[in-house]
């Protein structure tokens, strides 16, 4: 401990850590502390004359240990320990004190700030004297990639994935590729057609020789860790050969159950479905209902003899390097606002039912509600948005945008219709946006600033109530129909596919980043990254944006061909492990084994985030943590406390 030298760096960072603290006070008092054999203050030092300090200094000096006193080591841990590795030195016996968030951002007090920025550093160089060198641990990478959901951000991701040259295999748990954007007719701002844009993509999807689409399957366990998943997938019964079925329909005519929306029992989702096959409908398929009898219609009509009521599970495993979650969003239960009657009248529908409507309008020329042209609509903005009522506290980004394609498109079918839009806030806030939204006004669409309380009927015919707040005058508006554009909220099982792959929720039910800046598609499990509407709501343009950010993270390790893992691990002194399993049970990970043979709990270091849950839950003080072993947070806590 004599013979050892630590350097003592203080940064400015401009003004931010030197307004509120004296930085030259803290370099000065820095020197007075043990082993400090030098202590400078730069103005930012993270920057290459700032590193270069620090760099000259290991090498003249034969520094043993560095502490740079700057911002937070969240943003530049990893520059200073390249900084030191390049000269030698164990990029882990670097230690950083954070004097911006904890000292000058929360002190107005310049004095105050000095004395606390003064007291950790002191305790940075307490700890300092105390570590270990640690080596970053290596693992192979399996070359491949795995992207779940078939959505627009799916289908995007596995393409990026495979014209990078790696095999990609595309989850998706219904019947077919598509998602939501496969139900759309018209996507806004340019109005280009939802089929023309879809349609290329999921061709080149089913023909590319990188790509595996695994549809109607489902990931039921995950295991292993970046480079190296283990994965369990379920594919269940189309109770149909996609190898001898021709999509020809012969089977769906002579089917006895019909929905409300006109489907069999055994559909194809849509004309252009990926894969090109019908799948029956157990829920529906009268031969799977209890009681029902052993109907088998569709087999007997099929010329190719595709149907096999024979069918059963079946589970397939596959070792994956990395992994792009693309699952997309629910749309928001409108039943979940009972003042606007959606479960009562038919004539009251969401944004998606009558995206649908205008899909058949599209082909009929004409929009029919109940058999009838409306004549008066009303589209109500923000159904599940922004609203504290329903836990929804979040906009949904594209509402005010299909709202107006979908009102802009009545007008076209009916130029003689009366369409109002009540809306609490219009939020235009993408490239030609806002004049999308001004195009429709000029088309006549009228743009009414209120949040209706109430839908109810009046002589047969519609009625929504709602304050203009602008004038601050209660109107009662009639209508033949009322569309509400209803939210996006995260899918019913985010929770169960979150714990799968260790990727936790934000408060608003999305799966939530890394970083919302630095991080915006790494999630908290390492080789396992989001994209789309599953981290929160975003247009198309901005999905398939995320989804490319999401795959060029997916390669890094794939690229490399190797994974880099921080030692920063949980270690087992087998001497004191009782075998006791407390850390197993409270380790969301699954870094803790049992080694059988010796009785004693081992820790997977390359699973292990270092979160020290189970240091901290061991009732027997057997597990440790590298670079925050107790010794060495003891020192810190004496220095900070005498």
């Amino acid at each position: 401990m004599k013979d050892m030298k630590i350097g003592v760096y203080v940064c400015h960072c401009g003004i931010n850590i030197a307004a509120n603290v004296d930085v030259k006070a803290v370099a000065e008092y820095a020197k007075t502390l043990p082993n400090v054999v030098v202590a400078k203050d730069y103005v930012f030092m993270c920057s290459d004359p700032g590193q270069d300090l620090i760099k000259e200094d290991v090498e003249e000096l034969g520094l043993d240990r560095v502490v740079v006193a700057s911002c937070s080591p969240r943003m530049h841990e990893p520059t200073f320990r390249k900084a030191v590795q390049t000269k030698g030195m164990n990029a882990f016996l670097f230690e950083q004190a954070n004097i911006r968030e904890h000292c000058s951002w929360v002190h107005e007090d310049r004095e105050s700030g000095t004395e606390k920025a003064k007291a950790l550093v002191s305790a940075a160089v307490a700890k300092a004297a105390l570590l270990k060198p640690l080596e970053v641990m290596e693992a192979d990478v399996e070359p491949s990639a795995l992207v779940v959901g078939g959505g627009i951000a799916g289908i995007h991701a596995a393409i990026d994935s495979a014209n990078a040259g790696y095999k990609t295999y595309l989850l998706e748990r219904d019947p077919s590729l598509g998602g939501h954007v496969a139900e759309m007719c018209k996507i806004f701002p340019n109005m280009d057609r939802a089929a023309c844009l879809l349609i290329p993509k999921m061709t080149e999807v089913a023909t590319h020789p990188n790509i595996s689409v695994l549809t109607y399957s489902e990931l039921i366990d995950v295991g292993g860790f970046i480079g190296n998943f283990d994965l369990k997938i379920k594919k269940k019964p189309r109770y149909v050969d996609p190898e001898k079925c021709t999509a020809c329909g012969e089977c769906a005519k002579v089917c006895p159950v019909k929905t409300d929306d006109g489907k069999a029992a055994i559909d194809m989702p849509y004309p252009f479905a990926v894969p090109r096959t019908y799948t029956i409908n157990p829920e529906l398929c009268l031969r799977f209902q209890e009681g029902e009898g052993d109907c088998s219609k569709c087999k007997d009509a099929c010329p190719e003899g595709a149907v096999d009521f024979e069918q059963t599970e079946e589970e397939q495993e596959l070792k994956i390097g990395a992994i792009v979650v693309a699952t997309g969003y629910d749309e928001f239960d409108a039943s979940l606002k009972p003042e606007l009657r959606y479960d009562l009248y038919d004539n009251v529908i969401t944004g998606v039912e009558f995206e649908k409507k205008l899909l058949e309008a599209e082909k009929t020329g004409k929009i029919e509600i109940n058999g009838k042209e409306p004549k008066d609509v009303i589209f109500v903005q923000c159904v599940g948005s922004r609203d504290k009522n329903v836990g929804n506290e979040y906009c949904s980004r594209v509402c005010c945008m299909y709202t107006a394609k979908q009102a802009t498109m009545v007008k076209d079918l009916i130029p003689d219709s009366n369409v109002t839009v009540c809306y609490i806030d219009v939020r235009a806030y993408g490239r030609g946006y806002e004049q999308f939204y001004e195009n429709a006004q000029k088309k006549g669409v009228r743009y009414w600033r209120g949040n209706p309380a109430e839908v109810y009927k009046d002589d047969g015919k519609l009625v929504v109530r709602a304050e203009n707040t602008l004038l601050g005058d209660p109107k009662e508006i009639s209508a033949d129909l009322v569309v509400l554009a209803t939210g996006m909220t995260s899918k019913s099982d985010a929770r169960e596919l979150g714990n799968l792959l260790k990727v936790p929720q934000s408060g608003d039910r999305f799966f939530l980043e890394a970083h919302p800046k630095l991080g915006p598609v790494n999630t908290a499990s390492d080789g396992v990254y989001i994209a789309g509407t599953c981290q929160g709501p975003k247009d198309i343009a901005d999905t398939l944006a995320q989804a490319s950010g999401a795959v060029m993270k997916a390669l890094i390790p794939l690229c490399q061909g190797k994974v880099f893992i921080e030692p920063i691990t949980s270690v087992v002194d087998e001497e004191i492990c009782s075998g006791c399993h407390m850390c197993e049970k409270i380790c969301v990970y699954d870094a803790p084994t049992f080694d059988e043979e010796k009785g004693v709990m081992t820790i997977n270091s390359i699973v292990c985030k270092g979160c020290g849950s189970c240091g901290a839950t061991c009732p027997s003080g057997a597990i440790s943590m590298n670079h925050f072993r107790d010794q060495q947070l003891f020192a810190q806590i004496n220095m900070l406390s005498s």
